[in-house]
């Protein structure tokens, strides 16, 4: 139980690697926070499904694209809580294409939802973190910021920028004892994976060292380390978890 009397926001957590991340948390005892723009029937499952594990949790609709209603997110938790300790920025989106036909609207959409939902729900809870001189943020990049993916320039654009963010971020924040850091999933199962016709999934995953699909459960202990006090010295790192496809 490392997080009980701790109060965490996961984006974007009514399904996928998100409801892996919010359901960890809740399985350690924290108070979560789980949101969604549209789809409250999946978030409420989520709601439920934490407090079966004897955790707090509630539903909150917000698209955190948009400046305002982020700002908003972050004060309704508090305000519901009493108190903010982790943010996970993990709402993300393709649309993918090549870039000689990919509209302008595509690429526009992708980089608001993946990183300046970064930024928006990162800028309200900081400066709650500062007053109290503790927080953790984790940012739900990919390894294709690391490494670029034909086909997803826009994706890829948006996960870089999201590392260097985080490694920004994470130096102005440092001397109030505030963590950033990042994680980048490498090909995992969720809904939409799972939709994939079988022979693509079987090549995919002969790009896998590990000969594998990984998990959102994987994924999830990961950013839970990194939000635990066992990371307290870990700032402005970048933990892939992706099966040894994008070694370095």
């Amino acid at each position: 139980m490392r997080f009980k009397e701790k109060v965490v926001i996961v984006t974007g957590s009514s399904r996928g690697i998100g409801r892996g991340i919010a359901l960890e948390f809740g399985r350690e005892g924290a108070s979560v926070v789980v949101n969604y723009v549209s789809n409250v029937d999946a978030a409420n499952e989520v709601v439920k499904a934490i407090e079966e594990l004897g955790s707090q949790a509630i539903a909150i609709q917000a698209d955190v694209s948009n400046f305002t209603e982020a700002e908003q997110l972050i004060k309704q938790a508090i305000d519901e809580f009493g108190d903010l300790h982790v943010l996970v920025n993990n709402t993300g989106t393709t649309r993918d294409g090549l870039i000689m036909t990919m509209k302008e609207a595509n690429w526009d959409f992708v980089l608001n939802t993946n990183l300046k939902s970064t930024f928006n729900c990162s800028r309200a809870a900081v400066r709650h973190m500062l007053r109290k001189r503790y927080g953790r943020i984790i940012n739900i990049t990919s390894v294709s910021g690391q490494i670029g993916n034909a086909g997803q320039t826009n994706y890829s654009a948006s996960k870089a920028g999201q590392i260097g963010f985080t490694k920004a971020l994470a130096r102005e924040v440092a001397p109030r004892k505030i963590t950033v850091n990042a994680v980048a999933p490498g090909f995992i199962a969720t809904d939409l994976t799972e939709t994939l016709p079988e022979n693509l999934r079987a090549g995919l995953k002969d790009l896998i060292p590990l000969g594998r699909i990984g998990t959102p459960e994987e994924v999830a202990k990961a950013v839970l380390y990194l939000a635990s006090d066992d990371a307290a010295y870990v700032t402005g790192h970048v933990l892939t978890i992706d099966g040894g496809m994008a070694m370095f």
